[in-house]
């Protein structure tokens, strides 16, 4: 049977990955539907060049966008619109899968969706899991969904588990394993003073030395507040407790992650620092395809470095650790904070070292209050009032040039 893929955010860099595996696998996949926030043009040429039968846009002033940018000769695909559009597609029953890339809460909904219809999700978005992890985790078992981890940490776990642990959304974590480790590249700063990152620039701090990534994304990996949500993200994979999680820097970016079990093994998954790698996992379990990344040379590589993070320079991973060992409320609070930090600090309204001051603000005044998060709505209503309390935050740190 051919698998028949909705793509939540393809034109991202791990939609566009996606992509570039399916069309070596013709014979395996198929791209049933594609969506996009952004780049319509680029949107139009995707759904084009893989046959898409629907695209989902933002809304009435992207659909004109795409519509002016469909010249091609075959038929338009059906256009969706807003949430809605989302939801529709990732609960399609002409899907088998779904790529949830989308970045940002605004996966959330319909990575959920997606769970409730059992479909088998690829997930490649960590707010599903940091914001509504027990939602999202009981929906996966209640509905039968398969629940592969994609970015590149967890999917090295994944791929290190025996196969009888390799199930979706456990309750307890697997007999055997002693603790997760999570690497970690260490970003652009890892030997930077941290008295130096008050005048860090966004180009600085996009300026990751391994991967290729979205701004947002890669300012994550700099504060490594991406790698404090990998923690929560594991905790909720692997139903691993916080302390028996670790970080380590490994500036090669080469060791991908590792498992420790109770004799004493460590298992590792090594890979070159290119995503296609995990999504060829996902797409192909438990098989394995070609994705299009070419093979290591250990020998030329040399070495293997590993070492603690420091938190006075990487306050974010340490507020992450917080906000799990704290509440669900504390890692909403954690999340949305972050994207409205970043997003200043992308648009040059708040210095680097913001960021973190920022989110521990919005952590320390949601978490006065009591929060009763048994719903996705009252999540999300968290999430609404985290971003309003990180605004108003931020504006009041504006910097000028």
């Amino acid at each position: 049977m051919i698998q028949s893929v909705c793509i939540l955010g393809s034109t991202g860099s791990i939609g566009q990955s996606t992509l570039d595996v399916i069309a070596r696998h013709p014979d395996k996949m198929s791209v049933y539907a594609l969506t996009a926030f952004s780049r319509m043009t680029e949107l139009a040429q995707q759904a084009f060049a893989c046959q898409a039968a629907v695209v989902v846009v933002p809304d009435c002033a992207a659909r004109k966008q795409f519509e002016q940018a469909w010249h091609y000769s075959a038929p338009c695909p059906e256009i969706r619109q807003g949430k809605e559009g989302l939801i529709s597609v990732a609960t399609d029953t002409a899907v088998t899968t779904v790529m949830a890339a989308i970045v940002g809460a605004a996966c959330l909904e319909p990575a959920l969706a997606a769970a409730q219809a059992g479909k088998r999700i690829l997930l490649a978005n960590k707010e599903s899991l940091v914001a509504a992890g027990h939602i999202f985790m009981q929906a996966v078992r209640d509905h039968g969904a398969v629940l592969l981890p994609i970015d590149s940490e967890h999917n090295a776990m994944y791929q290190c588990l025996p196969t009888e642990a390799q199930i979706s959304a456990p309750l307890a974590p697997y007999k055997t394993i002693e603790r997760l480790i999570l690497t970690a590249s260490g970003g652009p700063f890892r030997e930077v003073d941290p008295a130096l990152l008050a005048n860090v620039t966004p180009d600085q701090a996009c300026n990751h030395p391994n991967w290729s990534m979205g701004r947002k994304i890669s300012v994550d990996s700099a504060t490594m507040l991406n790698k404090g949500l990998e923690v929560i993200e594991a905790h909720w994979l692997f139903a691993m407790p916080a302390d028996r999680i670790q970080v380590m820097i490994h500036p090669q970016s080469v060791v991908h992650s590792m498992v420790e079990y109770t004799d004493g093994s460590v298992l590792a998954q090594l890979g070159q620092p290119d995503m296609r790698t995990p999504i060829a996992y996902g797409l192909a379990y438990p098989d394995r395809i070609a994705s299009g990344v070419g093979m290591m040379d250990l020998l030329q590589l040399g070495r293997l470095d590993f070492t603690p993070p420091d938190f006075a320079r990487f306050p974010c991973l340490k507020l992450a650790f917080d906000a799990l060992n704290s509440s669900q409320a504390a890692c909403i609070a954690l999340n949305a904070a972050n994207e409205v930090a970043v997003d200043f600090f992308l648009n040059e309204k708040i210095r680097y070292t913001a960021i973190a001051s920022i989110i521990e603000h919005t952590m320390e005044q949601v978490e006065k209050h009591s929060h009763d998060l048994a719903s996705i709505e009252a999540v999300l209503a968290l999430d609404a009032q985290s971003r309003q309390v990180a605004t108003s935050y931020a504006h009041s740190l504006f910097f000028v040039h």
